[in-house]
Parts: C-alpha cells; structure tokens; sequence
C-alpha cells in the first residue's frame, strides 16, 4: 500500500529535490533539474519504477522523523526489537550543476539493528531500465545522457534489475551511501566526503535561516515554510517552482493530475511579499529578475507558466505506463496551460514590479518599458474572455478576477507613474481604470446575494474573490466585500477549509470533484483579519497549521473527509500562504495591509 502523500519529506540543493518517506524510501528524483526527466519515477509507491529504500529488516515498531533545526537534512529514527538507528538524508549544497547527490547515512543509536538496502534505477519516467555495472566501490548505471553511480563500503549485489544489500549498523558505527548523477559522457566525479558534506550542509542552511528577520509566535512554521520555498528555488536562475513533482492527484482515482514543476506569474506578487517580509531581499530580487527576463518580449506573448530558466515551449503528454498514485491516472508530463490567456497575469506582474519598486528594489530602466508594452496590450484585450487563474479545460468566460486584475494593472501603472515619476499615458490609464472597475462591479456583482461572482452572469462564486481587498479594488469594510466572503463561507467552506470553486464539467470541462484548496483557505485567514474577525481568522490558520505533516509541509489540497494531503507536494503556494499569514495576524501592517494600501472608495466606480 502506497503511503500517504503527507508521509514524504522533501530534501533539495536548490538544483533539484528528493521525496523520501516515512519507510525509509526515496521514490521521486529529477535529475539534474526539477522539470528534467526523472531517475525515480514511481510517483510515490510504484517501486519497479524506480525507488531506493534503506529500512530495518522486517519492519520498525516506532518511527519518527524531524529536520536539523532551519536545514533541509532529514533524520528519521527508527525503533526495532533489537536496537535504534538513524537514516539521515541530505543532499549537499554544491554549485556545481553537473552533479546530483543523495547522500543517506544510518547511524545506530542503540542496541544493534539489521538494515535492508534496495535500489531500483530506472530513468526517463521509469520508462528505460540502465546498464548497471559493479564497481569497487558499489555500482555504476548508465542510460542514454545519464549516469549514477552509488558508492558505499557496504557489499551490494544484483537481484532481477535490483541492487540490493543486507547490512547490520551496532551503537556508535555508522554506515554511508551516496548516490550521485552526472552526465554520462563525463568520466566518474570525485568521492563525496559524507561526514564533510554534512558539516558544510548544515552550517550553509544555518547561516542562510538566519536571515530570517520573523519574531513572531509561528516563527518555527514560517522558518520552515521558509526552508521549502529556498528547496523549491532553481538557484542559477531565481525561479521558483510550483512544486517539485508532477501527477500527484487532487482527487485520489481522478484525472485531475497536473505537472507542477514549472514557474507560475500568478504566485509572484503574494511569493515577493512572502520573502520580503521575511528578511530575504536577495531571494526576492531574484525572483524579480527571472519574472523579468521571462516576461521579456511581445506582451501578446507572456505565459501563464515558464521554465525554471524561462523556457516558454511545455507540451503536456501522458506516460501510460506509468499507473499514477494509488491508481490515480494520467501522469501527465509538460503543462498545456502555458499555452492559454489569462489576464490576471498582467496585474501579478505589474503588482509585483509595483511592490518592488515602492520597497526600493533597483530594476533596469526596461522594466518599465516592458510594463508599458503589458498596458499596450491590455487596453486592447481586458474585456475579452479568458481561461482564468485556475486554468479552467472548459470554455472561456469573463472571470471576475480576471477582471479584477485587470483594473490593478492599470492601477499600477498609474501609480508607477505618479509616484515614481515615470512617463506613461495617464488620463488614458485612469479613464480606463475607471471603466474597469465600474463594469466589474456592475457585471461581476450578484446584488440580490450581495457578493461578487465567479465570472459576469454567473451564480458560481470562486475564492480568488477574496483577493478583491487585499488588491485594493475596494476596502476591506466595503458591504460589498463582507458580503462576498459570508457567501463564500456559505457555499464554499467544507469542514472549515475552503475549496477553489465548486467543479463543475460545464464550468472547467473536467469531472467534478477535488480536494479544498490551502492557499485559499489561507486567503481567507487573511480576509477575515482584514474586515476585523480576528478571532476567526486566527481559528482558521491554527486549522491549517494542524494540517501540516510531522516536518511542516503542506500539500497543494487537503480532503478535510479522509483527512489526507492530496495534490502536488510540497506545494509553494501552500507555504507562501502560511507566511503571508502568519505576518497578516502577526503584525501591525503586514502583508495584506501592504498590499491593500491605496484601496479606492465604495463609490469610485461612479
């Protein structure tokens, strides 16, 4: 039975990431980046596509796990008849790209404890099984580009295209593995030093945690919310990736399967907040820049998603065979998404060069010539139909939000020019400005149910309606927006958590059903502390914060029935969300006060 997604941990050398779970497995790797072709495929639970588990000989009475305090290394104990041990698993930080390593120590604690060791390669998507050589020092693999090789003094053998090992660790002994990627044209790389690589591991995560400038009550939950986000950053370019896995499901046996490994511009504004306010302005400044060089071009051009680097081509295909998490099919590679329009990007990327810029962040002269170029465009195209920000497979609608979005691009354009003294069409903006927003509250709003709409006409609601004060588009006290969130809490709040929109074939052209969505659940934290219901809000983040698993980490969705994570993980929209949060409730002006400044008056649609 495969283990639950909440049962995996994350590992990562901001090059790549490892999921490793509860049991002692490694069962998802990508190499040598997160949206390159995958050694590990098994999607979580699959073995014979790939898998590496190091785990006590028949089994643990007792397993618990933490993570070395503001680090990304991983220990897991385990507790048998015989003794305790400890697998500790990191992945060095290096700046050498040409290489991936895992390494694994056990470690005995107490007594004595009889190891088992299977390592099951697999490349391409678990698709090509590699020609696997013994070596001195373990074994080498090969297949097409790639190349492993795992070195350790414990004696492996072969057994039916696995690499296997029986092994016993006594108090005091310790017993080392490491695995390590390269391309297959390179000759072998240096040894790694294990107990070296971690000494310089931890001290690297040490110092960088300790930027953190949070002293609030989460400060542990936002350290290491933090910690993930950093894993989740390909740091040769900045990006940040959605998650570092693809497929997981946001409704167990559904279709709804998606690969996360790219970068999304609807995360970016609520992302710079996140480490803005976190202390880590390098962090943000390169996030800034790769929206920057990702954006660069023709406006009618600007993606959804990117490339970690920005690459623009993501065809979606499926890998039939390959069964998907507990039955959970297609597995889809590549995201189609890339290819549609939704508007609320431009208002996230205008916002987020805005924010910027208003905290002093330096930026090149052309980044207002790109944001002109994006109010070009969007003077031509706001009132037409987009797919929206949820990236709907059905036919498309005026989105509210995208509406929305598209009156805070031209906000912040006007503002960029008023107040940071750049040159731009300003009556022409704010006359624009102005109709927007007077036909969003027109055509967007339900005035027999006093709340906004999923899209113009329509009787659906949709929780990026709780993004309406945090934007600016009105106040927080606005009638008209406490009136949407006590119908939002009507309709879409299941067992206190809240879902993106109730699916609907005919609304997003897929089969309804899926779990409630985290960041929206923390988008309504945030609104309820906005209008005042501080209480509440503080109930509905300490709800979310149960549902992080033992290490803190957060699933894009949770299904408050099973009570089970679904959906790609970890998720780093989850864990912006669980920062902005805790800065929301945890500070006089946070985040979403930061963010809502400017808001126009309740009549400024007339």
């Amino acid at each position: 039975m495969a283990l639950r997604i909440e049962d995996y941990a994350i590992i990562g050398d901001t090059h790549t990431a490892a999921l490793v779970g509860l049991d002692g497995s490694i069962d998802w790797l990508c190499l040598p980046r997160f949206d390159s072709p995958a050694c590990f495929a098994g999607l979580l639970g699959d073995d014979e596509n790939g898998c590496w588990r190091i785990a006590p000989k028949g089994g643990a009475s007792r397993t618990t796990r933490s993570y070395r305090d503001g680090t990304l290394i991983l220990e897991t104990t385990f507790v048998t008849d015989t003794g305790t041990a400890t697998l500790i698993d990191f992945m060095p930080l290096d700046d050498d790209v040409q290489r991936v390593d895992i390494v694994r120590i056990v470690r005995g604690d107490h007594g004595s404890v009889v190891f088992e060791m299977d390592l099951v390669l697999r490349f391409s998507y678990g698709s090509a099984i590699p020609w696997v050589r013994h070596t001195d020092h373990g074994v080498s693999a090969i297949s097409g580009p790639d190349a492993v090789e795992l070195r350790t003094p414990v004696t492996v053998t072969g057994q039916e295209f696995h690499t296997v090992a029986e092994f016993r660790v006594d108090v005091g002994q310790q017993a080392p593995f490491t695995l390590t990627w390269r391309p297959s044209q390179m000759a072998p790389l240096k040894d790694v030093d294990e107990q070296a690589a971690l000494q310089h591991t931890e001290t690297a995560w040490m110092k960088w945690i300790a930027k953190s400038t949070d002293k609030g009550p989460y400060k542990a939950q936002v350290d290491r919310s933090l910690t993930v986000l950093k894993a989740l950053t390909y740091r040769p370019t900045g990006g940040i990736v959605a998650a570092p896995t693809t497929s997981l499901p946001e409704q167990i046996g559904g279709v709804r399967n998606w690969d996360y490994r790219f970068c999304w511009l609807r995360d970016s504004t609520l992302t710079l907040f996140a480490l803005l306010s976190s202390g880590f302005e390098e962090e943000a400044c390169a996030w800034r820049d790769w929206l920057l060089r990702s954006c660069a071009g023709s406006a009618s051009q600007m993606q959804v998603i990117y490339g970690i680097a920005g690459e623009r081509l993501l065809p979606e295909f499926t890998l039939p065979w390959l069964p998907g998490y507990e039955k959970s099919a297609p597995v889809r590679v590549g995201n189609a998404a890339h290819t549609q329009v939704q508007l609320d990007i431009f208002g996230e990327v205008m916002d987020t060069l805005h924010s910027a810029g208003t905290v002093g962040m330096e930026s090149e002269g052309a980044a207002w010539a790109l944001q002109r170029e994006m109010m070009a465009y969007m003077e031509t195209r706001w009132d037409k139909p987009d797919e929206g920000m949820w990236e709907i497979r059905g036919p498309a609608q005026q989105f509210t939000h995208s509406k929305v979005m598209a009156w805070v691009a031209l906000d912040r354009a006007v503002r960029g020019a008023e107040h940071l003294g750049l040159d731009g069409p300003l009556d022409r903006w704010r006359a624009l400005r102005r109709r927007i927003h007077a036909e969003v509250c027109e055509k967007g709003f339900d005035t027999k149910r006093n709340t906004f709409v999923q899209a113009f006409g329509s009787k659906h609601l949709d929780a990026s309606l709780l993004m309406i004060p945090q934007v600016g588009f009105l106040k927080p006290h606005d009638p008209r927006v406490v009136g949407t969130i006590e119908a939002i809490e009507k309709e879409l709040l299941v067992d206190g958590f809240l879902l993106r929109y109730n699916t609907d074939k005919k609304v997003d052209g897929l089969p309804p059903g899926e779990g409630a969505f985290l960041a929206c659940t923390f988008w309504y934290a945030d609104a309820l502390h906005l209008i005042g219901r501080d209480e509440d809000a503080h109930k509905v983040f300490d709800r979310l914060l149960a549902v992080c698993n033992d290490v803190g980490l957060l699933a894009e969705e949770y299904d408050p029935v099973a009570k089970r994570q679904l959906g790609n993980f970890p998720q780093a929209f989850s864990h912006v969300g669980l920062v902005n949060t805790a800065h929301n409730l945890g500070q006089e002006h946070g985040p979403a006060k930061q963010r809502a400044e400017g808001a126009v008056d309740a009549d400024a649609s007339k």
